[in-house]
């Protein structure tokens, strides 16, 4: 099956109990079994079914079994947001005294996760670019695992996948991606050896901004050695799937960090026309940023113009599409903020991915509690604007910001 088809038929079949063509509401706390065996069964996972949504629900269960099928997974868990899934990707197989590299160029929020992580002992060595000799020279033996967007939010920063992954798995170690700005869509970062994928289902996957929600995903390929992984001992009997199990029985279900059926639901929903979408996204992206190239004093950066230094990277993963996020900045602070306030189409709102393009000034938000050497290597300058395109049309969002430069110049 080719994206679209997937996205509608692969491993979903609906609801077989009544054919609902989508996996209804179970706004359900807990779920009455037939007799007290078992539901001792279900709860010690000995027996299929459902005994509370914080551990299992069954509309979010159909929610991850459709994003593992379309991300080539072995099974997926869905968290409360993004950050959760983020931070329950890395908890699941980290303790005190355990090193992270990553890139400098995360999203705020995760560079203040890593930040919380040091009171736990936990520590981040970040390097301005993933590459395979950055990393390399980073790794030590405390090292557990690499972790970066695959597309960098909002430096826009490219990672070779396969060359990281490489180098990754010759020292023993996961390669941990936030695809949440590539999608599915662009690019299936397994085939290039990544070992777990998060999302912030919240953005492409939901599509329409009503919910917030995250996922992780495993391949399943990752050889976990219980003697370097602590707690994986009592999980090697479930082999291929010990990350997931580890997971379920752990750290996830004892935070509370589980997704609300509501919004599994809505994601169950928008995620059904995600490849159109990101098929427009792209498209309107790509055209905005070649006019602002052609307009004296703005500087453009889109990972799919021809002169962007991760063109030839962007080719070859992404067949030539480079997301549906741009930046732009126009001099200073005092410009960017006046160009946003003259914009009639975007919306002024901190999240990405939704049906409509927003516009955000990064600095003095986003990264408000990031140290001006964090901005820089998140490539945010005091002018930045971060621009997450919308479904428009291409030629309405062109007018629209040709006219608010103009008041501007």
């Amino acid at each position: 099956m080719k994206f679209n088809t997937a996205l509608l038929h692969k491993d979903y079949d609906g609801d077989p109990a009544t054919g609902s063509t989508i996996v209804p509401i179970y706004q359900s706390s807990a779920f009455a079994q037939e007799s007290a065996e078992k539901l001792e069964a279900v709860f010690n996972n000995k027996a299929p079914g459902y005994a509370y949504t914080r551990i299992s629900n069954p509309t979010v269960s159909a929610f991850e079994k459709r994003i593992a099928a379309l991300e080539k997974g072995i099974g997926a868990v869905a968290c409360s947001s993004g950050m959760a899934a983020v931070t329950m990707s890395l908890l699941n197989i980290l303790q005190s005294g355990d090193e992270i590299i990553a890139g400098a160029g995360l999203f705020g929020g995760t560079i203040d996760l890593f930040g919380d992580l040091e009171a736990f002992g936990i520590t981040t060595r970040f390097t301005d670019e993933v590459t395979a000799e950055s990393v390399k020279n980073l790794i030590t033996d405390k090292t557990k695992a690499v972790f970066t967007e695959l597309i960098g939010n909002p430096k826009l920063n490219v990672v070779d996948l396969q060359a990281v992954s490489d180098v990754c798995h010759s020292h023993g170690i996961p390669l941990i991606i936030d695809s949440t700005t590539a999608t599915p869509y662009l690019i299936h970062p397994f085939d290039y050896g990544a070992d777990i994928v998060v999302h912030s289902s919240s953005k492409y996957m939901n599509g329409g901004g009503n919910s917030i929600s995250g996922i992780i995903i495993d391949s399943g390929k990752f050889k976990w050695d219980k003697n370097r992984y602590h707690g994986f001992d009592e999980y090697a009997k479930f082999g291929k799937f010990a990350y997931l199990a580890k997971l379920r029985n752990g750290i996830w279900r004892n935070t509370g960090a589980c997704l609300a059926p509501m919004n599994a639901y809505l994601n169950s929903v928008g995620l059904e026309t995600l490849g159109l979408r990101m098929e427009r996204l792209c498209s309107n992206a790509l055209k905005l940023a070649e006019f602002l190239k052609t307009v004296p004093g703005m500087e453009v950066n889109y990972p799919a113009l021809a002169d962007n230094p991760y063109y030839e990277l962007v080719k070859k993963q992404f067949d030539g599409k480079g997301g549906a996020i741009l930046t732009l900045r126009p001099g200073s602070k005092e410009k960017a903020f006046k160009l946003i306030n003259n914009l009639k189409y975007a919306a002024i709102a901190t999240n990405i991915g939704d049906v409509r393009t927003l516009v955000i000034h990064a600095a003095s938000t986003i990264y408000t509690h990031s140290t001006d050497a964090q901005k820089l290597s998140a490539g945010v300058y005091d002018d930045t604007i971060r621009i997450s395109i919308g479904i428009e049309d291409a030629e309405d969002l062109i007018e629209d910001f040709k006219q608010a430069i103009e008041k501007i110049q």
